[in-house]
């Protein structure tokens, strides 16, 4: 069997890496791994691959950035020669990027089976264009790989069979178990000149978020604000860090040493960043359930998610962009009075070897 594995960005290189170890040690598979180049920056894909032990992809299409329609279809272009040339069994597609969609299509119209991993996240917000993609991916693909019940319950009632729907776990959390003992011998606390469990750390990339003038200059107020109770490190996305720039907004930046900003981090500094944290605050999706299993306090700068379980269960809480909620919700997780949280059932570092299981049955 002919095995296709497509990752583009930052967040599907977690979610393949465990799964093509696997793959690639299992008789009678033949396994490759294709990168669309959505994310091109070195400090955002190549550096993954490395850190994560994948072998370099072994297609790579250098698609780069652009609009959705303009991304989208460069991507279905390079990815329908590449079906051609290989004739595969099975497209493994993971989350909601424009990768996802884009080589399902593709696959499907080439009579290709595609199996998405993470399927049946709903946002319920389709001006995301995330939702659009998880949404189409779903209601195409031949097997849907859930992490949670509510994308069970979402599938059934978009009208998806039962028996293609399997519930896997986190494949994130696979990734984060193999590697965290690797992290935590990392000093990156050090070279930052900050201490265990006293800061917070942030990210922040969704257009809605940094994209408008007055989205992003409300943000960078909030993270000044937090700023006075606990020093804030922020890796920064490229994204946030042109708008800032162009919005004049630099001195929220530049002038507060309790901000410390840094490039985007490695998949494996990020972790230990992150598991040594008192607070993350974020607008990212994956970070939710990261923190949820590290059972670190997640402030989510969001009105709603794709991953519910994340607040349900674990140790995310959703808020929307006011200062006043962000900073007393801070204060709670200071004072101790946060919520503690528990670890989703079938977040146990196991969920690729199901995946396989059910490829291979």
């Amino acid at each position: 069997m002919k095995i296709l594995s497509v990752v583009g960005a930052r967040p599907n290189f977690m979610k393949v890496a465990p799964l093509h170890r696997l793959l690639l040690f299992k008789e009678g598979i033949d396994a490759k791994v294709i990168h669309t180049g959505q994310h091109y920056d070195e400090r955002m894909s190549d550096i993954f691959f490395r850190q994560l032990e994948l072998p370099e992809p072994d297609i790579f299409l250098g698609v780069g950035s652009g609009s959705h329609a303009v991304q989208t279809s460069k991507i279905m272009v390079k990815f329908e020669k590449v079906v051609d040339d290989e004739n595969p069994d099975l497209v493994i597609v993971v989350g909601d990027v424009n990768s996802t969609v884009a080589c399902t299509l593709v696959a499907k119209k080439k009579h290709v089976k595609v199996a998405h991993i993470e399927a049946g996240l709903r946002s319920f917000d389709r001006k995301m264009p995330e939702e659009i993609n998880r949404i189409v991916t779903d209601s195409i693909s031949d097997l849907l790989f859930v992490t949670e019940e509510s994308g069970e319950k979402n599938l059934q009632n978009e009208g998806i069979k039962n028996h293609k729907i399997k519930m896997v776990g986190n494949v994130m959390i696979d990734s984060l178990l193999h590697f965290q003992t690797k992290s935590q011998k990392l000093k990156v606390l050090e070279k930052l000149g900050v201490e265990k469990n006293n800061y917070g750390l942030v990210t922040l990339h969704r257009p809605s978020n940094v994209d408008d003038e007055q989205s992003l200059s409300q943000a960078l107020e909030i993270l000044q604000k937090v700023s006075k109770r606990i020093p804030l490190v922020f890796p920064i996305h490229p994204r946030t860090y042109k708008n800032a720039r162009k919005y004049g907004l630099d001195s929220y930046l530049d002038n507060n040493k309790k901000i410390i900003v840094t490039d985007p981090q490695g998949y494996l500094e990020f972790l230990n960043l992150m598991e040594n944290a008192r607070v993350v605050i974020t607008d990212s999706g994956g970070i939710q359930e990261e923190t949820t299993f590290l059972k670190v306090p997640c402030l989510t700068l969001r009105d709603n998610t794709e991953r519910p379980i994340t607040v349900e269960k674990g140790s995310n809480t959703l808020l929307p962009m006011d200062k006043q909620q962000i900073i007393n919700k801070v204060e709670e997780v200071l004072e101790g009075k946060y919520k503690r949280g528990e670890v989703p059932h079938l977040w146990d570092g196991k969920a690729a070897n199901r995946i396989v299981n059910v490829l291979l049955n």
